[in-house]
């Protein structure tokens, strides 16, 4: 079976890595990098991945028909949603909304892909959609070491600020490396409901395995996808557990290495051996 097929179930470990940046800022730290405060191994939300991949996933599409992004800045959600009900001439108070969560699907990737919460009280008929990609935290594989680093800035945003002398001072967090994993869940069921496509997964495995080059920023500028391991089901309902699957991509620390500070830094290997009938494996990146 292919990676890309929407009828079956896939399974997903992502790696990712981070160089003197700052993977993921908590705003109740100071935008201090996330970690386990028991053990200090970073973490990275499931927000935060899949804001990248909603970000990237247009872009790979080349912005096409049926691309567009639900989440998106600088447009109200109840826009969107009241929008659905005018295509169908549907009243406020409508019990049956099935044509406009079909039109926001068709219309919106990260609906198709994520799913939302849409009921509102102009859209109370709208309900929830239950997306197929379900995203995990991602975590280190080490612990890291957060570092703040104090910073100026010599132009001033004021004139009155002109007049004082030198620059102002400010800071920014980063961790010197880190090695991160997650999983990614496909469940075909629902993307029967969404109406996922082949397409679909082939611009979201393109956009996994290339997006954290455009979504780039000053305290992200050495992120990269690492690998991205699929294990895919020859049904909807899927063959195995997805824990007994993501458990076959093992990363360990070399040896020699104390303080990793690059993916060559460990060994990462994928048990194909054995595996449940009716699963096949691909690595992506």
């Amino acid at each position: 079976m292919s990676a890309t097929d929407p009828t079956v179930r896939h399974d997903i470990v992502l790696l990712f890595d981070i160089t003197d940046g700052n993977p993921n800022g908590d705003p109740d730290a100071a935008n201090r990098p996330r970690v386990d405060p028991e053990t200090g191994h970073g973490l990275v939300t499931d927000v935060a991945i899949k804001r990248k991949i909603r970000d990237t996933i247009p872009l790979a599409a080349g912005n096409q028909p049926g691309y567009e992004l639900f989440i998106q800045a600088g447009r109200s959600l109840s826009e969107k949603q009241e929008e659905s009900y005018t295509q169908f001439g549907l009243a406020p108070d409508a019990k049956d909304a099935d044509k406009a969560r079909a039109w926001l699907c068709e219309k919106y990737i990260d609906l198709r892909l994520f799913g939302a919460v849409l009921s509102t009280k102009a859209t109370p008929a709208l309900g929830q959609i239950r997306g197929p990609l379900q995203v995990s935290f991602a975590r280190s594989l080490d612990p890291v070491a957060p570092t703040e680093h104090t910073i100026t800035r010599q132009v001033h945003t004021t004139a009155k600020d002109a007049e004082k002398q030198g620059g102002t001072m400010g800071n920014k967090w980063t961790v010197p490396y880190g090695l991160y994993k997650t999983t990614i869940s496909y469940s075909a069921i629902r993307g029967q409901q969404t109406g996922i496509t082949e397409q679909d997964l082939t611009f979201l495995c393109r956009s996994i395995a290339q997006m954290f080059d455009h979504t780039s920023s000053a305290a992200r500028a050495n992120m990269a996808t690492r690998g991205l391991y699929v294990f895919t089901h020859d049904n909807a309902f899927g063959n195995a557990p997805m824990h007994q699957l993501i458990e076959r991509v093992r990363i360990s620390r070399k040896d020699e290495i104390e303080l990793p500070r690059s993916v060559s830094d460990y060994t990462i290997t994928v048990d194909v051996h054995g595996l449940p009938a009716g699963v096949t494996f691909d690595e992506l990146s």
